[in-house]
């Protein structure tokens, strides 16, 4: 048997093996979703030997983005114990520009949040100078106000306010004169370490909602249902 014949062999187990993957819902659902959609069976053949690709790179960009919201949704678990409501990979209503939430955050008290996790690596920072958000020295502004976006669709959907709050995971925040920041604000936006998202969100729904969170959960899920439902 040749290395080619073994290598087309594998490359059809792997490729049967992701098909016969039912597509999961929940945290991350829709970026894992979007991966798969970018391993093409030749993207697949091209990684199993080594080739790289731009599809496959997006792809590995899309996993990383289902795992950092998989865990912001492990972090985040131990605020559904006490009584707030976690919703994830919502979609927006038809019309409302950007497709999907990725979490959506409701206080026993009524404030509503929307949350947008990133993992990004750590070999550079988070900053925001001259009116923009860097990560290193690539410009992530829009991957910010999209979460500026969401909440207001999310508001409007609501009829309430809605806070839109960006949750890094790996790469670290610097402020002003390069040191280390535990938040920074983008045209509204909170952008926070993930491993304090679960406090931050305590900590702002001290602030009473404008309507009971009961009410607001059967409004969210009503009008923001599952973005991405199993075949």
């Amino acid at each position: 048997m040749t290395l080619w014949t073994v290598l087309l062999l594998a490359a059809a187990w792997w490729i049967w093996r992701h098909h016969r993957t039912r597509t999961r819902t929940g945290a991350g659902a829709s970026a894992a979703a979007r991966a798969r959609q970018l391993r093409t069976p030749l993207v697949r053949l091209a990684d199993l030997v080594g080739i790289d690709t731009r599809a496959g790179r997006q792809a590995s960009n899309w996993e990383a983005g289902a795992v950092g919201e998989e865990r912001a949704a492990a972090r985040l678990e131990p605020l559904a114990r006490q009584g707030w409501t976690l919703r994830y990979d919502r979609a927006l209503p038809s019309g409302e520009g950007p497709a999907n939430v990725d979490a959506l955050a409701i206080s026993p008290n009524g404030g509503v949040f929307v949350l947008d996790p990133k993992l990004w690596t750590s070999r550079y920072p988070v900053t925001v100078r001259v009116g923009r958000v860097w990560h290193g020295d690539r410009d992530v502004s829009g991957r910010v106000t999209s979460a500026r976006d969401e909440a207001a669709a999310v508001a409007r959907a609501l009829g309430v306010p809605v806070t839109a709050i960006v949750a890094i995971e790996g790469a670290p925040l610097v402020g002003p004169q390069g040191r280390p920041a535990s938040e920074l604000v983008f045209q509204g936006v909170r952008i926070v370490p993930a491993d304090v998202l679960p406090a931050v969100l305590r900590e702002a729904a001290r602030i009473p909602g404008q309507r009971r969170a009961v009410d607001l959960v059967t409004a969210a899920d009503r009008t923001l249902p599952p973005y991405t439902r199993r075949r």
